[in-house]
């Protein structure tokens, strides 16, 4: 079973999935090709927010917010110290929570990205070693980042964002 099979079997599908979506456009904005996991899992849960908590950017918003985190980086950010896309060599900002809690993926080379994220509530930096499915999976089965994130349902829901 497939890493992305895994997250889809603990989260569900989301009705109205944009499986499949055209991420030209958002890789032409933010001027880099993303990461076969990001297209899977924005493909699955994109634009979306999981459980009242963690909203994954997707086809449909990912390359706004992008731009909107990365002025904030650059007018002084007093934690998110490192670019964002689209500045050159900036990380994919990819998600957020309904606490404020910004998510990023930092490139570590060739094809391998890892999750960050500015904890607003703790006013920090969070880094760990795991790709974005992985990560999430640990996530929603509590195997990860247990201190700030909620103690989640036995069934998960889904908003479409709008």
């Amino acid at each position: 079973m497939s890493s992305l099979e895994q997250l889809r079997e603990v989260l569900g599908v989301p009705p109205g999935a944009v499986c499949g979506s055209d991420f030209g456009a958002v890789e032409a904005s933010l001027g880099v090709g993303l990461p076969p996991d990001v297209k899977g899992v924005c493909s699955l849960y994109g634009d979306t927010l999981i459980s009242d908590f963690i909203f994954v950017l997707g086809p449909k918003f990912i390359a706004e917010k992008s731009l909107w985190v990365s002025e904030l980086v650059r007018e002084g950010h007093p934690v998110i110290a490192k670019a964002v896309l689209p500045d050159a060599g900036g990380m994919l900002h990819w998600g957020h929570s309904v606490d404020g809690d910004k998510f990023f993926l930092e490139h570590r080379g060739g094809s391998h990205w890892t999750v960050s994220a500015f904890r607003r509530d703790w006013a920090d930096w969070y880094e760990s070693d795991e790709t974005l499915i992985d990560w999430l999976i640990g996530v929603f089965t509590g195997r990860v980042a247990q201190e700030w994130m909620p103690e989640w349902p036995a069934a998960h829901w889904f908003e479409a964002g709008r």
